[in-house]
């Protein structure tokens, strides 16, 4: 039960006394030595959060819930979208999974501060991986399965792994992808040897052995298991590798207790979740939703977690939530589009336990939004967080008794506690500039990044004075709290000297029935300095597709010519990432070639 019923007296309470505040979410996880202080700063500028506490994340995500009466509930479900394979393990199933493969792992060598690197598609083996380096103290570093070999050698030169563990294949679409010639490559182009390797082979494409380095995972699961280890609450967790808006792959370090704390909290919070509720993310296990999200958060909270392999269609999505009672999903902007393009004449009821959706990952438009909540017949809302802060930064709170304001609805909504966000204007005067936060962040947030084999202040997102941490996304604050999203730093598009972001020329492009999704980039020009170009992709067997000149006019009229919008190009298909985000700078580049 939350303490608060308003956001002012919950943003009050986190701003005066943020040592009682946390101190008190610290009490909905299960310590081994309780925590006395909250936040303090480290030598290296930084801040550890509940030091001197001890406790074992694995602990309170598996065994503590066994304890307590759900050894019988469903922990986890799978479903493969490319063999459409279903799985379903209880708690007492899966703790000792856990608890056996951990016995396997430490019979290798793994002990408490190894690193562990996971490269695996999303499956209920890779949840146990995580859980039982969790259970060691170990950490785990999962990176996305689909990488090539010179990627995956990065990441095992980054952070030495002493044991690598991987599937003998992943899936593109239906198609089976053998793991087996990305890492040998990756193993000969490393300069750092792992001492074994952990396949889990699968029935589409299983791989020979090789003998002195390789070990089956199912059989390191019956060793004998282990018990929790406890840590320090300044421990590392996890690695994760984020590329986010400096360049160069980091990797993010996670803590274990600032993290249990947040995600408890979050939970209930930020998600309206109690314990035996069934929490559905799309995401793969590879990104930081599918970290918080998809493992840690829902185990952690008593809930059941549904998690997916591969793109899941709208007619999947609709039968997981009704077979296994979602009250939950988490999603991202892009599912959602291509739900709507399969779902275009088809509005099935949804499934009657079905709460509320969130999304993230990048900006959603109105449009979007309010198609998905007249399709869904629920509550949709986006929410912005990133991968160094592991939990929301901004969102709307459904475990608070107020409801939301009606005006935020297409927002991403107002700070997290803890999270005190203020902006950086790029010209004196200007409402909107480069959304910073304060120092400390809350729990949850990043410990550090990992560079050169240990965990270091992470100077590169600090500003000038030390004491904010940069965002790199550009918004504005309104007098209520909200924050409005403008998009990246390096997306805001600068037009004779007046600045615009291209998520306001989304906006209204976005609008237009027949537009499946859109993005603006900017591109030189001689006389204003930069203007944008638009690349906009239409719905499939769309019925009056727009022109260009539809589109342009619609912009001029709205904001006005000044802008100077003329190019719009029609495609197939948008650039992303492998976790589904639109990559501008991609369009941008091949614009100016």
């Amino acid at each position: 039960m939350l303490p608060w019923t308003t956001y002012e007296a919950m943003t009050a309470a986190a701003l005066t006394q943020p040592e009682t505040f946390w101190l008190e979410a610290a009490q909905r996880i299960t310590w081994k030595q309780p925590p006395a202080t909250a936040c303090r700063v480290r030598k290296d500028g930084w801040y550890d959060w509940f030091t001197g506490a001890t406790l074992n994340t694995c602990h309170n995500a598996l065994d503590r819930h066994v304890e307590n009466g759900r050894a019988d509930q469903t922990a986890l479900v799978w479903h493969s979208c490319a063999t459409k394979e279903q799985q379903s393990i209880t708690y007492e199933a899966l703790q000792g999974r856990v608890a056996g493969f951990a016995g396997g792992l430490r019979a290798l060598g793994v002990g408490k501060g190894d690193r562990v690197l996971i490269s695996m598609p999303t499956m209920i083996e890779t949840a146990i991986a995580m859980l039982a380096c969790a259970r060691l103290g170990a950490v785990h570093v999962v990176v996305f399965a689909g990488y090539a070999g010179p990627e995956l050698a990065a990441r095992i030169d980054d952070v030495a792994p002493k044991v690598i563990i991987t599937a003998s294949c992943s899936f593109q679409g239906r198609t089976a992808i053998s793991s087996t010639p990305a890492l040998q490559e990756a193993l000969a182009r490393a300069t750092h040897t792992a001492q074994a390797c952990i396949i889990v082979q699968r029935a589409a494409c299983p791989t020979r052995l090789m003998a002195g380095r390789d070990y089956d995972f199912h059989t390191l699961e019956l060793a004998a298991p282990v018990p929790p280890v406890p840590v320090m609450a300044e421990d590392p967790l996890y690695i994760l590798h984020t590329s986010g808006t400096t360049g160069k792959a980091k990797g993010i370090v996670r803590d274990n207790g600032g993290h249990a704390v947040a995600l408890a909290l979050s939970m209930e919070l930020v998600y309206g979740c109690q314990p035996g509720d069934t929490f559905f993310t799309t995401s793969d296990l590879g990104w930081v939703v599918g970290h918080s999200y998809g493992v840690y958060a829902p185990l952690i909270s008593g809930c059941t977690s549904v998690i997916v392999e591969g793109s899941a269609s709208a007619s999947t999505i609709r039968t997981l939530c009704a077979e296994h009672a979602v009250t939950c999903l988490f999603t991202t902007p892009t599912q959602m589009r291509l739900i709507r393009q399969e779902s275009r004449h088809i509005c099935p009821p949804a499934p009657p336990t079905l709460a509320r959706i969130f999304v993230a990952g990048e900006y959603a438009d109105p449009t979007l939004l309010d198609w998905a909540r007249s399709y869904f017949q629920r509550p949709v809302v986006n929410h912005w967080w990133q991968t160094e802060t592991g939990w929301s930064i901004t969102a709307h709170f459904f475990g608070l008794h107020e409801p939301e304001p009606t005006n935020l609805a297409n927002e991403i909504g107002r700070p997290a506690p803890g999270f005190r966000p203020v902006i950086a204007p790029a010209l004196p005067g200007e409402p909107c500039g480069e959304i910073m936060l304060a120092l400390p962040l809350p729990p949850g947030c990043l410990a550090g990044v990992w560079r050169e084999h240990s965990i270091h202040a992470p100077d590169l997102y600090l500003d000038d004075t030390g004491q904010y941490y940069r965002s790199f996304d550009e918004g504005m604050i309104d007098t209520d709290h909200a924050v409005r999203m403008l998009g990246r730093s390096d997306d805001v598009i600068k037009v004779s000297g007046r600045r615009i972001s291209g998520i306001q020329i989304e906006k209204i492009i976005a609008i237009h029935p027949a537009v499946h999704s859109c993005a603006v980039v900017a591109v030189a020009d001689t006389l204003r300095g930069q203007r944008p170009v638009a690349y906009v992709v239409i719905d499939t067997g769309a019925d009056t597709p727009p022109t260009a000149d539809d589109l342009i006019t619609e912009v001029n009229k709205t904001l006005g010519r000044w802008t100077g919008l003329r190019d719009i190009h029609f495609v197939e298909a948008l650039p992303t990432t492998k976790s589904g985000k639109i990559t501008r700078k991609a369009l941008a580049t091949a614009q100016s070639l």
